[in-house]
């Protein structure tokens, strides 16, 4: 029987007797927080302290590492290194302009490159007066080849950043220099803050707004920002022993805000429903963390484990982010589950008068919290296909763009238009042809005849617009041929050219010579990791939505539950993904048109299918708080979420802030990371949990908690919810 309208009734905490009679671990723990508050705060400010002078002293060592065994173009950068071949290390391009002839410039050039030759990090120069090659047909433009003494991860940003100053030193009005390729692009990304700035205003404004205090508002921010400062020493520290990718901090940073508010919120807003319901301080830090807490602790695991599956898809860099944001959520977990109750025990009395203030305030202006979450419950219950019609129509209408989505990896084509490393793309496209600045490197093992002849072949393949001579290794046991594709680096034109000549080119060539023969380079690596990514994607998918199905199977005693959460969870990420490819793919919105970033996917999918967790546990586990006290399944629902709408709505506020501050970063990963993540919180907190999850689960009634008797005696029990009285 539902209750009626203006009632409070879904404020209501289940009767408190059971709790008093039995308190549970994460009761427990508010306890031993609330007794050894100044403890617990010394603790956390000295842990923090520590790790930040540590990590300080020690510095950092990341490093990307995007090696990925069992590929053509890992097997030729092993035998380039192998064979002692120039070509075993990357390289940059000083481009030089002037509309009057380069040649006459070669005074001013020549010296220069002898200075970048005895250069930190640089094991080669090739001057373009030494190569006609290296000239274009018009003489105004030309190029000098800079070959590293390793990849562009291997060599530290500050000697690239070095040859970009001395190259650009003899810049004129007349004569243009520019510098490109990988390492340099890499060189120019230093993003001030400006992201983890804006998530951090917008968390305290959202969080001002639902609480009406400052001090309430700060807590959950200052938990978060105590774990995230944790966090990112640890990782600091951690990247010495592990690989871990140099553009992993802001990602850590932005994930921790956003996970560390989510988290403190559920908690405190609990703290907050229990102090209306008449409960005092102390009592009400101890029975949100046995409620509340218990959500926390259970979501934050389901994130781990699909963070830790990254590790299964074979790729260092992507390993060493899912331990780093693994680390991340389970230090904002500790925070939440101590640093919180200890400042809640601090300032309980004080938050307990406002909560009250405020409480009487809207009774004597005839307000009722949660009143409009019970009225669009009530709407979605009278009418319930429509309403999961219409959602789940548009979840995957938005879905559609991601059948199409291409993977690659960013060039300096996707770069601003003002840095050096995107004019120098620009100027050898204009001076040598699209295709000139993603070269397919040819590796061929045998004599110089195998190599001619290799090159003479690859000379007339279609999609091909020049092929370099075959170029000896030092020990003469194989040679390089530089294959430039008449389209771009990024097009499909190129991708089908690799694939040509792997498969039709190469075996007939081999045949013929006797020679191996290897299509490698960073256009074909960057290939090959997004092809790897996408074959081993789908199995990582089973594996995270199998583990975390069975963690809801074990909470809720229900088969339909964890069969729902699955379905609409992989639904909102599909939408997120297909909303990713619209404008970055397709171009939407002015952002430049390109290949969706390899890692997104998966990255998208790991981090929001455990957070989509947080929210489905947090109101499941409230309309089975209801279902269990009065087994009346349309009031549990209706129940359920007036007493979460509000928070679920906040928290997600907070995570689209934080992480869409992610499109405001120069780079184009973090912009299509933050955007997708963004879309999935809102579209998994508004669409799914307020629309779609009430609708299903009056559909389902008193079956949503089915589950077979013989298999309810064989699951352990496990439970989220307060103690029950033995």
């Amino acid at each position: 029987m539902s209750s009626p309208r203006g009632s409070t009734a879904h404020l209501a905490p289940p009767p408190s007797d059971a709790l008093s009679a039995r308190v549970g671990r994460f009761g427990a723990l508010a306890g031993w927080a609330q007794r050894h508050r100044w403890a617990a705060l010394v603790l956390w400010v000295a842990v923090l302290a520590a790790i930040t002078l540590g990590s300080t002293a020690a510095g950092s060592a990341y490093k990307n590492d995007f090696t990925l065994p069992g590929t053509d173009s890992q097997a030729a950068t092993d035998l380039f290194k192998k064979h002692g071949s120039d070509q075993a290390g990357d390289s940059v391009e000083i481009v030089f302009k002037d509309t009057s002839g380069v040649k006459g410039a070669e005074a001013r050039i020549e010296p220069m490159l002898a200075e970048v030759k005895q250069m930190a990090g640089v094991a080669d120069v090739r001057s373009p007066f030494a190569d006609a090659s290296a000239v274009s047909k018009d003489g105004t433009i030309a190029y000098a080849s800079v070959t590293l003494d390793g990849k562009t991860e291997e060599v530290p940003k500050e000697d690239v950043a070095d040859v970009i100053d001395v190259a650009q030193h003899i810049a004129t009005d007349d004569l243009q220099v520019e510098v490109g390729g990988e390492a340099a692009r890499n060189a120019q990304d230093q993003d001030p803050p400006t992201a983890e700035l804006v998530g951090i205003v917008a968390a305290l404004v959202i969080l001002v707004l639902l609480f009406g205090s400052l001090l309430a508002a700060s807590l959950p921010l200052i938990t978060a920002l105590f774990a995230v400062g944790s966090a990112v020493g640890l990782i600091a520290v951690a990247s010495h022993i592990f690989t871990v990718a140099d553009f992993t901090p802001p990602i850590l940073m932005l994930v921790g805000l956003g996970v560390g508010v989510d988290y403190a919120l559920l908690i405190f807003y609990r703290y907050r429903h229990e102090l209306l319901a008449g409960v005092q301080p102390a009592e009400a830090g101890r029975k949100a963390l046995d409620t509340a807490g218990r959500t926390v602790f259970f979501a934050g695991c389901t994130v781990v484990v699909a963070l830790l599956g990254l590790i299964a898809l074979g790729l260092g860099s992507l390993q060493g982010i899912a331990l780093a944001v693994a680390i991340t959520v389970l230090v904002t977990m500790a925070a939440s589950l101590v640093l919180l109750p200890a400042l809640l025990s601090l300032f309980g009395g004080r938050i307990q008068r406002h909560v009250l203030r405020q409480q009487a305030k809207a009774t004597a202006q005839g307000k009722t919290e949660g009143n409009r979450w019970l009225a669009m419950a009530r709407a979605v219950q009278r009418r319930p296909i429509p309403t999961l019609l219409v959602g789940v129509i548009a979840l995957l209408a938005l879905s559609a763009p991601a059948l199409g989505m291409r993977l690659g990896f960013a060039d300096a084509g996707n770069t601003p238009k003002d840095t050096t490393s995107r004019q120098a793309y620009d100027l050898l496209a204009e001076g040598f042809g699209p295709g000139f600045n993603g070269p397919l490197i040819v590796l061929v093992t045998g004599d110089q005849n195998a190599g001619k002849a290799v090159q003479a072949k690859l000379a007339t393949t279609d999609g091909v617009a020049e092929a370099s001579p075959a170029m000896p290794s030092e020990d003469g046991a194989l040679s390089t041929v530089f294959v430039y594709p008449t389209t771009s680096p990024q097009a499909e034109g190129t991708v089908d050219l690799l694939h040509r000549l792997r498969d039709d080119v190469a075996p007939p060539l081999e045949h013929a010579t006797g020679a191996e023969v290897l299509v490698g380079g960073s256009t074909a690596a960057s290939q090959d990791v997004s092809e790897t990514l996408a074959d081993r994607l789908p199995l990582f998918v089973a594996v995270v939505v199998g583990v975390s199905s069975l963690l809801l199977l074990l909470v809720f005693r229900s088969i339909w539950i964890p069969v729902k959460a699955a379905i609409l969870n992989l639904l909102s990420i599909s939408a997120a993904l297909g909303v990713i490819t619209l404008v970055f793919q397709h171009g939407w919105f002015g952002a430049q048109p390109g290949p969706i970033e390899a890692f997104i996917p998966a990255l998208i999918f790991a981090i929001v299918f455990g957070l989509s967790m947080d929210y489905e546990v947090f109101l499941v586990s409230r309309i089975h708080e209801e279902w269990t006290r009065t087994k009346d399944p349309a009031r549990s629902v209706r129940e359920g979420l007036a007493s979460t709408g509000t928070v679920i709505t906040a928290a997600a506020a907070i995570m689209m802030f934080v992480f869409g501050a992610f499109v405001l970063s120069s780079d184009r990963m973090l912009q299509q990371f933050g955007l997708g993540l963004a879309v999935a919180i809102l579209l998994d907190a508004v669409v799914i949990r307020c629309l779609i999850v009430p609708a299903v689960m009056q559909m389902l009634g008193k079956r949503a908690w089915w589950l077979p008797a013989w298999l309810d005696r064989k699951l352990p029990k496990v439970s989220i919810e307060r103690p029950e009285q033995n």
